[in-house]
């Protein structure tokens, strides 16, 4: 643990660098760039070939209207309801199936006409257009052709029409005015001027309007506890979507009405069938009178008759009065017990003799009933809300049954003083002659008959006022108007998401290509994965470079990039093993292609030019490419020497280069590793020791074989060689666990073929790059500088540059 804590204490601080966060982000601009131009392009596409949907909107406002001419006559009106109640349940009405059907037989709905629009087999209505004078001739409503047809006109006298029947494509060329037939229904369709040259159309019935205007209405509240209601329609066609909602409307309007007046008719009809009855009743009391007068020869009756007469008369009409109220009470008890769901009840009854709480429990009942309504919407059946509504209804129901059997007991009870009331007057009248009492007794009967006329005559005429005053529940505030501007798909937001969008896909890839990049970019990785010092960082040369690196680039373009960071390793490396007057340097990686034999090539000749002796020994015995580096065979060289076949001075070859030699591995051995571990091979470096200031050892990749850890163990400093965009994060943990494992302190690390890559750089800032043995390195990786004017670099030759160049010439 302590171990641990001393190798993170060495780890460099690694600040987060938010405008390297945005460099990056940016660094693949192009993709973005892409990105957004595709995902707008497939906008524009699908805005090309979506069909537009158009909506339009209407204001209608509820109230409870009181009739001018009701309050006239005394009749009360409708009972006040919840508006807000009533706004909402109202939307069922609205929305409900019946009344969207007698809403459609309001529109010229029968035939429906279409134009080819953009995209395969998508039609477009053009309502309320009718391109073609086409007469029904035999239409079965329940029995037609409900498939699209094709209308083509050939010339002034004939046109074909094609549509397809049990599976099968059928054309048939008719004549203009003449009678045809498709399927079971025949038409007629006549020519005029404007005939279009190919157009589609469809017989339709009403019931197929319904699902369509039900699919796009809607209904909202303006705001909370507000009496106005906003419907919106939307339709494909912006015309049909404001005739519908207009004429939803208006039936709503007649349908409301319609449910208002049903009370006072009923009572109007129950009305008429008794004033029938009576007058005729009253006719045949009359001629009997005049009948009996004549027989009799009476001219007229006494005082004493008249008077308990008129008694009589007196107190049989109000018996009948009070019967009418009965009558009305029991009418009332039953539209009581069978108001169920959407039933609203008007009751228009004022009698002292009703119970005044009655009006009241009869307002609560439709106020509940609109509740339900509302809750219907929102609840199923059964649920706890429903059926607590529903106790309410029936605890009111209870309550208005019971004022108006309260209400029922009184006038029975007045009916029974009056009918006591009325025996002794009967009994008078019976004491008076037989002839006069008798015509007492007709004038008697036919004036209770010709009273009760008059009071039904008068109810009648009440209710009739009643009914004709009735005005509608809502009122149309704001009619629907054609809206040519399509909802969807809305042109400037979907433009605005596909950029959005674009720019989201541009940067997820940058992340996702990050996220799954497992190789190492910049020093900056390294130095947080390992706390062996980096070196140096070995520029990417721009230039191809050929798969044996025969060229020495160090040499060749001395005022490069690529040399001045060669020459920066060098350098440093001058500060390590500083007391030892000849240095062993083995150079090694993780695996093969990291650049290894490249750095080793490149250092070797960039140190001879500082006048140092150097030798290069290719110690990878296994695939060593170095002879063909130098143009030379590899017949004779390292394997050889281990081998017993020849001395040191027989495999020291001679470069073009001043002070640099170097030895080739020879033929591969079959005991590389054995060859490696021998004395020959200790005995040769200590050989080249006294002969040269530097040995470079090119050994095998510790990570494959072991033929290296040997030489590494006993060299002055281990060069472990990373390769920007082929070592992987693993390879830079490499290096400490060999330390550690063989106590090395003189392992430091080379990033190989670096090139400023944003993608992959880390989003960490170092503050510095490590030390070793407390002396820190100095080196560049020379990101910015390339246009200094220090650097003989070729440009490099970009796309967009080239694009330029192109658009230039």
């Amino acid at each position: 643990m302590e171990e641990l804590d001393k190798i993170s204490q060495k780890l460099p601080n690694q600040e987060f660098d938010y405008y390297k966060i945005v460099k990056i982000l940016l660094s693949r601009w192009y993709w973005i760039a892409g990105s957004v131009i595709i995902c707008y392009l497939v906008s524009n596409v699908y805005i090309r070939y979506t069909p537009k949907t158009y909506a339009t909107s209407a204001i209608m406002k509820f109230e409870e209207k009181k009739s001018a001419i009701s309050d006239l006559v005394g009749i009360p009106g409708a009972t006040d309801r919840n508006s807000m109640s009533r706004a909402q349940s109202e939307t069922i009405v609205l929305t409900s199936s019946p009344l969207l059907l007698e809403a459609v037989k309001r529109l010229d709905y029968r035939f429906s006409f279409y134009t080819l629009g953009r995209g395969f087999g998508r039609t477009v209505d053009i309502y309320p257009e009718k391109k073609l004078d086409i007469q029904l001739v035999k239409f079965d409503s329940l029995n037609f052709f409900h498939d699209l047809v094709t209308f083509k006109s050939i010339d002034k006298t004939s046109f074909s029409v094609s549509y397809k029947e049990g599976g099968r494509d059928i054309k048939k060329i008719y004549n203009y005015g003449i009678l045809f037939t498709i399927g079971p229904t025949s038409l007629i369709i006549k020519h005029n001027e404007g005939i279009p040259a190919s157009i589609l159309f469809k017989l339709n019935a009403p019931e197929e309007f319904v699902g369509r205007i039900s699919g796009g209405l809607k209904t909202t509240e303006t705001a909370k506890n507000s009496n106005l209601l906003a419907l919106t329609l939307t339709d494909a066609n912006a015309q049909f979507a404001a005739d519908a909602l207009n004429a939803v409307m208006d039936e709503y309007l007649i349908y409301d009405a319609a449910q208002r007046k049903q009370s006072a008719t009923q009572m109007i009809k129950y009305i008429n069938g008794g004033l029938d009855t009576l007058i005729n009743s009253v006719k045949t009391s009359e001629n009997k009178i005049e009948q009996y007068k004549q027989d009799k020869k009476i001219m007229d009756v006494g005082s004493a008759t008249e008077l308990a007469m008129g008694k009589s008369k007196e107190l049989e009409s109000q018996i009948s009065a009070l019967t009418i109220e009965l009558i009305t009470l029991n009418q009332l008890k039953k539209e009581v017990d069978e108001a169920r769901y959407n039933i609203n009840i008007n009751f228009t009854v004022a009698s002292e003799n009703i119970d005044p709480q009655l009006s009241g429990f009869i307002s609560k009942l439709n106020d509940e009933l609109n509740v339900k309504n509302v809750l219907s919407i929102q609840y199923k059946p059964g649920s706890p809300q429903i059926n607590n509504v529903t106790q309410q209804i029936l605890q009111i129901k209870t309550n208005a049954s019971n004022s108006i059997e309260r209400s029922r007991q009184l006038i029975e009870t007045k009916i029974n003083y009056l009918q006591n009331q009325l025996i002794p007057v009967k009994e008078q009248i019976a004491t008076l002659p037989t002839e006069e009492g008798y015509l007492t007794g007709l004038k008697r009967d036919f004036d209770i008959k010709d009273k009760v006329l008059s009071i039904l005559s008068e109810k009648r005429l009440d209710q009739q006022i009643a009914s004709a005053g009735v005005l509608p529940g809502a009122i149309i505030v704001d009619r629907a108007r054609a809206n040519n501007t399509p909802i969807t798909p809305v042109v400037s937001a979907i433009n605005r998401n596909a950029i959005i969008l674009g720019i989201v896909i541009g940067l997820g890839l940058v992340v996702l290509i990050r996220i799954l990049n497992p190789y190492i970019y910049d020093k900056e990785t390294v130095e947080s994965l390992t706390t062996i010092p980096i070196i140096g960082v070995i520029r990417k040369y721009p230039e191809e470079i050929d798969e044996f690196s025969t060229q020495i680039l160090a040499i060749s373009r001395p005022k490069s990039l690529f040399a001045e960071s060669v020459r920066s390793v060098r350098t440093n490396l001058n500060f390590l093993a500083s007391e030892k007057k000849s240095k062993v340097i083995c150079i090694t990686s993780e695996v093969a292609g990291e650049g290894k034999s490249f750095v080793a090539v490149n250092l070797s000749s960039t140190l001879s030019l500082i006048d140092k002796k150097v030798i290069l020994v290719a110690a990878d015995l296994r695939r060593s490419k170095l002879h063909k580096t130098f143009h030379v065979p590899n017949d004779l060289g390292l394997s050889n020497y281990l081998a017993n076949q020849c001395t040191s001075d027989d495999i020291i070859n001679h470069s073009n280069q001043s002070g640099l030699d170097f030895i080739i591995s020879g033929p591969v051995p079959p005991n590389p590793s054995e060859l490696l571990h021998s004395d020959r091979m200790t005995e040769l470096i200590a050989d080249l020791s006294a002969r040269y200031d530097v040995i470079m050892v090119d050994t095998a990749p510790i990570g494959l074989v072991s033929d290296a850890i040997p030489l590494i163990r006993t060299s002055d400093i281990n060069l472990f060689v990373l390769r920007c965009g082929k070592s992987k994060f693993y390879a830079a943990t490499i290096p400490q666990r060999v330390a550690q494992e063989y106590n090395l302190n003189n392992t430091v690390i080379v990033l190989n073929a670096y090139s400023q890559d944003l993608l992959h750089s880390r989003f960490y800032s170092s503050k510095f790059t490590g030390d070793s043995s407390g002396k820190s390195y100095y080196y560049s990786d020379y990101t910015g500088y390339e246009s200094s004017g220090y650097y003989v670099d070729e440009e490099e030759n970009k796309w967009w540059k080239n694009i330029i160049r192109w658009i230039k010439k």
